[in-house]
């Protein structure tokens, strides 16, 4: 799995909006958009990491298909290194990865 890295002048910049937003300096909207701007970046996932979080999460390629909303044979491809997720997959991939199927659930 491939992370890549956070900005820390980024950070930096979150951090400061999130104390003036604290202080009443900035409103609602403008802070959602700081937020949206700093979600942590989704990984890159090997065929491997795939089958290991599946596997993690003790369900067979066909469950696992139906909550990510694809096909199994989706699934074996990804797993099999044929495909790579992409888009919305990688990122429930990610939750998944983090939080468990619960919470795509």
């Amino acid at each position: 799995m491939t992370k890549k890295k956070r900005s820390p002048i980024l950070d930096a910049v979150h951090e400061t909006a999130q104390d003036l937003h604290a202080a009443g300096l900035l409103d609602e909207t403008t802070m959602r958009e700081f937020d949206a701007q700093c979600l942590p970046p989704v990984p890159d996932y090997s065929a491997e990491d795939i089958r290991k979080i599946r596997e993690r999460n003790r369900v067979s390629q066909s469950v696992f298909a139906a909550y990510l909303n694809v096909g199994k044979t989706t699934i074996s491809q990804w797993e099999q290194g044929q495909k790579h997720p992409r888009g919305t997959s990688l990122k429930l991939l990610s939750l998944i990865d983090r939080k468990g199927l619960g919470a795509v659930a």
